[in-house]
């Protein structure tokens, strides 16, 4: 299947650059892999859909402030994005300009001292850093919220940049799909008998690298961590087994639970996926979705194609676009049933 089949023209005014005036006010394209039909709502109207005993699975990961500024050795500037732990002190990291900082090249933030490892199979590097004190007060000090490119407009408020539900530190980008959510349509939600079940997934480099291969299935996934934990395998498979529907909150809780499912039940456990999905995969534990539009050629794309269908799915974007939805991460939302 070839990348090119999951292009499509946006025009640049609808990639959202801030996100909506208050939280949980978006628009929502409701699509129906059923009847193929495709309506348009408010994210409010989602507590209609999810049913008594449904099951919504949230990502509760925390963005950390993983962007930092520094200087090299030479005293050039140098961008740093923290990835993923990979040892004690030390990270998974994407770095400007790369080929500015090979193995032995130290890294000046503040105090924060980086020592450049080795470099990774994507083109990133490894960092051994040193500091004093603790490593997240570290982080919050010198430290940016990472926002993705393609939002030229500065955040006023670092929160909206976090799901109300956030909770464990370790993600460089935000679980988009959740950012709708207000605290009081959680509670409508589970006032109605919806369970609310958090896993985590920290969202690195495996969510947003581009695919840069002709062929989709020649693309390889880079790893990120994720936990489930007993009691939310409890509620997903109880959920599961007395017929009601898992809502996945976003792409990154497909992967999650699609990882760990087998033979019909999400298993607990922390580890590591590099799973990708695309059109031709057999889901085995998600139902319904609720996600965000998506950048054309992206590995998320084509997850949502794989769940409802590529053609449907390219459809509902045309459609999209006619209605000027908002785009990406500060976008308006989808909701797959």
């Amino acid at each position: 299947m070839k990348t090119e089949d999951f292009d499509y023209y946006l025009p640049e005014e609808l990639i959202a650059q801030t996100p909506a005036e208050t939280r949980g006010s978006s628009r929502l394209l409701i699509l129906d892999r059923k009847h193929k039909s495709i309506t348009h709502g408010r994210f409010s109207d989602i507590v209609k859909y999810i049913h008594p005993g449904d099951a919504l699975v949230i990502n509760n990961t925390r963005v950390i402030k993983a962007r930092l500024f520094g200087r090299r050795n030479t005293g050039g500037r140098v961008e740093v994005l923290l990835l993923n732990p990979a040892g004690p002190d030390t990270w998974e990291c994407l770095v400007r300009p790369g080929h500015k900082l090979p193995p032995g090249e130290q890294v000046f933030i503040g105090d924060l001292v980086g020592q450049v490892e080795g470099k990774t199979a994507y083109g990133g590097r490894l960092i051994k850093w040193q500091y004093q004190g603790n490593w997240e007060d570290v982080l919050e000090r010198l430290g940016h919220i990472p926002l993705p490119p393609y939002i030229k407009t500065p955040l006023r408020d670092p929160e909206r940049y976090q799901t109300v539900y956030a909770e464990v530190p370790g993600s460089a980008a935000a679980p988009t799909a959740g950012l709708h959510f207000t605290p009081h349509l959680l509670d409508r939600l589970s006032a109605n008998g919806v369970r609310i079940v958090p896993v985590t997934l920290n969202v690195g480099l495996g969510t947003f690298r581009p695919v840069t291969v002709e062929e989709i299935e020649n693309h390889k996934m880079h790893s990120e961590s994720y936990e489930v934990t007993e009691e939310a395998v409890q509620a997903i498979n109880s959920c599961r087994n007395s017929g009601h529907r898992i809502f996945a909150v976003g792409t990154t809780v497909v992967r999650v639970l699609e990882s760990t499912c087998q033979e019909g039940k999400v298993l607990p456990g922390k580890g590591n996926t590099d799973l990708f999905i695309y059109p031709g995969y057999q889901f085995k534990a998600v139902d319904c979705m609720i996600t965000n539009f998506h950048l054309p050629k992206s590995t998320l794309l084509m997850l949502v194609s794989a769940f409802a269908g590529k053609e449907f799915v390219m459809a509902a974007y045309q459609e999209a676009i006619k209605e000027r939805y908002r785009f990406f991460s500060f976008g308006d939302a989808m909701l797959i049933l």
